[in-house]
């Protein structure tokens, strides 16, 4: 499969999520008991200790950064959209999809994309009220007419017992990162207490890098040089 992607065809991206509230007391009268059930099997927390974990829930959290990367005459170029605004964030997201990389030949890739980062700006879209880009309105498709990479999916061979980090990928195959400023686990604080979308948007085009990075490893490709790295 790998062999026929053109890479120039490839939109990477990456997404960072925050809860809609920072702090479970700050939940109101309708969405706490909400919460509350999604959890009521479990036995060894309590909901309000796994409220830290509601960023990766598309109900109780939203988008406040989308990072993608794209090769372009011998650059890699990376843009983020990112502020309060999701809606915003969105529309600007689905209109790049839609007037550059909206032929069929095109195609999305992320790290754990098919769990996590199509399904969740999905959902964000249709909350938002923001129609879906032929790229993630894949409902009817059968899956290989759905133009999706995700390069952990790749690193698992059709073995599907475990998750294994970008992170992990990207030292096992010697693919150098910029020193971590933070990682997911610090996005939320530094959303609600720090304010500092820069900070969040410069990580996240970290990552979208190294996907990028890896998805050549697999194919065999050089490494992208760090000179030929365009941030917009």
């Amino acid at each position: 499969m790998l062999e026929n992607i053109k890479i120039t065809n490839v939109l990477f991206l990456d997404i960072e999520t925050a809860p809609l509230v920072y702090k479970y007391k700050d939940l109101n009268e309708k969405m706490k008991p909400l919460w509350d059930s999604k959890f009521r099997f479990q036995q060894a927390e309590t909901p309000e200790s796994l409220y830290k974990k509601a960023g990766v829930y598309a109900e109780f959290s939203k988008i406040i950064c989308i990072s993608v990367g794209f090769f372009n005459e011998g650059t890699f170029r990376v843009k983020s959209f990112s502020g309060n605004d999701e809606k915003v964030i969105l529309e600007d997201f689905s209109s790049l999809l839609n007037t550059h990389f909206n032929r069929k030949e095109h195609m999305l890739c992320a790290h754990n994309g098919k769990e996590f980062d199509f399904p969740f700006l999905c959902r964000r879209m249709l909350i938002n009220g923001v129609k879906l880009p032929k790229a993630l309105n894949i409902s009817g498709k059968k899956p290989w007419e759905i133009n999706h990479l995700d390069t952990m999916e790749l690193w698992k061979f059709g073995d599907y017992k475990n998750y294994t980090s970008l992170n992990l990928l990207a030292n096992i195959f010697d693919i150098p990162t910029p020193k971590d400023d933070i990682d997911g686990s610090d996005v939320a604080r530094v959303y609600w207490e720090e304010k500092n979308l820069k900070r969040i948007a410069a990580y996240c085009q970290k990552d979208v890098l190294t996907v990028a990075q890896l998805l050549l490893r697999f194919m065999g490709q050089p490494l992208i040089e760090e000179k030929n790295v365009v941030v917009a």
